[in-house]
């Protein structure tokens, strides 16, 4: 499978290519973009942006409704070659060591974004009409409001762990804003299948670019672009926080809080914790990391180590396949150790040791794993004890629930399981917390009405105030 660059609507063979084993003898070939030429590729922007300003916003959002259907069922281009929905499983699977049963969740969820995109965007804009993006104007009951863009691009460096994500830059051709991708090494065929299902259902391909390159050529997208996101670690932000025009989602450290009116009812809770630190397997930015409870901390823990540690290694293709392998090893190997290291550190331990026959890291199915891990630290200042990996793992402290919200430090999701209303007060008011959840939801639930984490369209978009009269239609 040979998979060339996508210049704004023009295909390109680079002579720096990559290969990558997918198994059973077969090679993917991903063709290399310097930096250069993503740059040179910039200056025509404004006939990417024409070719979008052309197309009615109300026509694109059902352009996008329809590469909902073809991105879940259809065969697609793929480089030289044609993608069943199947193909895509596999040939997904044997890059990331995703389990089948997790790339179609992941493909739900793409999908998902992509049929309700009207849903998406009326909440981002707190439901105004479509429109705006056509002329920059609408009214709002007695008001006159005007919107323009900010950027004529939005470049995204996408990562390899969580299909999903491609989610978060799927409403901006429709609100009219041309996207350049650079794919993740190991997910080069989720942002390419979106896209290849935008350009069949009527986008115009002028309005897509798909840049495989360097860590310099990401650099380079991102800075260039007028707007860029971007996927990574603590690093990551830092790296770019020097960029206002360059929006970062990092480590979530999602969280769980049960208030003390609650918290006698933790059995209750299992399943939806469990969830919680486990689903895709524990490698999303929303999947729970920490558990704070005001008491009861060994009962609740000693349960909930028992049900993590069911969940255990199977084959990708088997349809109850939970856990995912590592790509890299050595990845693997450094997490294990890291977490071994702290461990010896007093105020913590690894509950779910005691209910598991193998190690945390185990081989198996030619591949690493990393087994869910439950960490209970009596000390929150244990450096287990606010912190994330990219597989089931979570630590659980007690603390006064009137110490909480001063200690969590930024978080991206909280499920807070209380019905206190001064609690749920003082996390209405927390700056630390993006998402909250009220009630017994998972972290990792999402709904579509409501920005995932930040909000795209004041990010693109930009609202002036203006005078005089003007015709709105």
């Amino acid at each position: 499978m040979n998979i060339p660059i996508h210049r704004l609507g023009r295909e390109y063979h680079s002579c720096d290519l990559v290969e990558l084993d997918l198994g059973n003898g077969e090679t993917l070939t991903t063709h290399t973009a310097n930096p250069g030429l993503i740059r040179r590729d910039l200056l025509q922007i404004a006939k990417a942006k024409a070719a979008l300003d052309a197309i009615p916003a109300e026509t694109l959002a059902d352009y996008c409704e329809q590469a909902a259907e073809l991105f879940l069922h259809a065969d697609l281009p793929c480089g030289d070659t044609t993608h069943s929905p199947q193909q895509y499983v596999e040939s997904l699977s044997a890059l990331t060591r995703l389990p089948h049963t997790l790339v179609r969740m992941n493909m739900g969820k793409i999908h998902a974004a992509m049929s309700q995109v009207r849903t998406v965007i009326a909440g981002l804009t707190r439901n105004m009409p479509l429109n705006i993006f056509d002329k920059g104007i609408t009214r709002l009951a007695d008001l006159t409001i005007n919107y323009f863009p900010t950027t004529s691009s939005l470049g995204v460096s996408l990562p390899s762990n969580a299909p999903a994500v491609n989610s978060l830059w799927i409403p901006a051709p429709v609100m009219k804003i041309p996207v350049l991708l650079k794919p993740g090494r190991e997910d080069p065929f989720t942002p390419l299948r979106i896209v290849q299902a935008m350009i069949q259902a009527g986008f115009p391909k002028e309005a897509f670019g798909y840049y495989p390159t360097t860590h310099e050529g990401g650099d380079t997208l991102l800075t260039s672009c007028g707007r860029g996101i971007s996927f990574g670690s603590d690093a990551t932000v830092k790296k770019y926080s020097a960029f206002p025009s360059i929006q970062v989602h990092g480590t979530g450290r999602s969280k769980i809080l049960i208030g003390k009116d609650m918290i006698h009812r933790w059995p209750e809770f299992l399943d939806v914790i469990v969830q919680s630190i486990s689903a895709n397997g524990g490698r999303s930015c929303i999947n729970t990391s920490a558990i704070l409870v005001p008491s009861h901390r060994d009962e609740l823990a000693n349960a909930l180590a028992a049900e993590l540690a069911k969940i255990q290694p199977l084959p990708r293709d088997h349809e109850n396949a939970l856990l995912c392998g590592f790509a890299n090893p050595a990845l693997a190997d450094g997490i294990d150790s890291l977490i071994t290291a702290h461990l010896k550190d007093p105020g913590a331990t690894d509950l779910t040791a005691a209910h598991r026959e193998t190690p945390r890291k185990v081989d198996a199915f030619d591949q690493t794993y990393l087994q869910p891990t439950l960490i209970s630290c009596t000390d929150k200042e244990h450096p287990l004890a606010n912190t994330e990996f990219m597989f089931p793992y979570a630590s659980i402290v007690e603390i006064p629930q009137s110490e909480m919200l001063a200690n969590i430090g930024q978080t991206l999701v909280v499920s807070a399981f209380t019905e206190d209303q001064t609690f749920i007060e003082q996390l209405l008011l927390s700056p630390d917390i993006e998402r909250l959840n009220l009630g017994t939801y998972p972290t990792n639930r999402v709904q579509w009405e409501q920005p995932h984490e930040g909000n795209l369209f004041e990010f693109l978009y930009h609202r002036r105030a203006i005078q005089g009269n003007v015709a709105v239609a």
